[in-house]
């Protein structure tokens, strides 16, 4: 048993590169020889394959970020009665003691269509943030590998994932506030608005511009490190499953075996985004329900404890949300037959200067 934990153990995000391809290298050496094959490195798509598009282009980038709205904007919206309920538990922990009784108090005050209460705004926001966060994570990711290089890409590969991801949400949670904002009003504040057309207006004729801004910095506590440990956690755990667990590469799976892949380290990623990411989600939920306080200021209110009210809900909300939102954003690019380069492997020149190949 622990013979096979082992590995897995050394695959996490933070083990030294050096480390990790010194014991590459000597399985490598341990094992047959084996016959000539032709690599592709992080950046690179196999020219034996139909692409619709070149990797790196303009339309690879364009259709990413439709893929990011797909993913983001449907599954984010069919959530919306379990975010619902867990937004509520965050701001009034003694009306809505858990996620079943709030659920029931939901029904039972405004009906079945209550649990539907800031569905637009979700929709609207959460594909904007879409288009940023999966558009530019691919932006990002080349960018910086290029400035890298190839040999330091590979290194450093889970570094430059974090670096990628954290650029990409700075940016979409800038698309993202103005209604998570609304959202959040519509659906923890009874008889403040219950569409998006009412709560908007009435939200700037209080504040200004500000109302919609002003969750800005905490979205970022929030969701910065969610997205870091969601694109780092997801590509080190794909790189693992095809490793460790699937029995063939990656190239000889089919198209719904990679994807079936791609939902499980998926849902993997989602409980530790979850989890990193929910005690500034209680601060944002309480700091858009109320006026004139900042982000500090509720934080020292609710307390260790507190911050951490409604984490079974969005464990179960994020881990299903992260899984569907991978598994939808590789569909679609299957769909446009957009290049999928596989798990990174070692340059041959790596190879050379470290003695790995005769």
């Amino acid at each position: 048993m622990f013979s096979s934990i082992a590995p897995l153990a050394r695959l996490n995000p933070f083990y030294a590169p050096h480390f990790q391809l010194v014991q590459d290298g000597a399985r490598k050496r341990a094992g047959p020889a084996e016959a000539p094959t032709t690599r592709r490195s992080l950046a690179a798509a196999s020219a034996a394959e139909e692409y619709s598009c070149a990797y790196g282009s303009g339309r690879f980038f364009m259709l990413c970020g439709l893929g990011g709205i797909i993913s983001c904007g449907t599954t984010h919206t069919a959530l919306v009665p379990l975010d619902l309920v867990k937004c509520r538990i965050q701001v009034d922990p003694q009306k809505y003691k858990s996620i079943f009784n709030g659920f029931s108090v939901t029904v039972k005050e405004d009906g079945v269509r209550g649990l539907a209460k800031g569905w637009a705004p979700t929709f609207i926001g959460y594909s904007m943030q879409g288009l940023c966060k999966f558009g530019f994570y691919e932006v990002f990711k080349i960018l910086y590998g290029n400035m890298l290089g190839e040999e330091n890409a590979y290194l450093w590969r889970t570094s430059l994932y974090l670096a990628a991801s954290a650029s990409a949400e700075f940016f979409a949670d800038i698309a993202l506030a103005p209604m998570e904002a609304a959202k959040v009003r519509i659906q923890t504040q009874p008889g403040y608005a219950n569409t998006l057309r009412e709560a908007v207006p009435k939200m700037f004729g209080e504040e200004g511009i500000w109302a919609f801004y002003k969750g800005v910095a905490p979205l970022w506590m929030r969701q910065i490190p969610y997205t870091m440990m969601k694109f780092a956690c997801f590509e080190r755990t794909v790189e693992a499953l095809y490793k460790y667990v699937v029995p063939k590469p990656r190239s000889e799976c089919t198209k719904g075996e990679q994807l079936v892949v791609t939902f499980v380290a998926g849902y993997i990623a989602g409980v530790f985004c979850a989890i990193v990411s929910h005690p500034a989600d209680s601060v944002v939920s309480v700091l858009n329900k109320e006026k004139g306080s900042s982000a500090s200021q509720v934080l020292m209110r609710l307390g260790f404890k507190g911050v951490w009210k409604g984490l079974f809900a969005r464990i179960i909300m994020i881990g299903t949300l992260t899984a569907l939102q991978w598994f939808i954003y590789d569909s679609v690019k299957v769909y446009f037959r957009l290049p999928r380069p596989p798990p990174p492997e070692m340059p041959e020149s790596l190879k050379k200067k470290l003695g790995l190949t005769e």
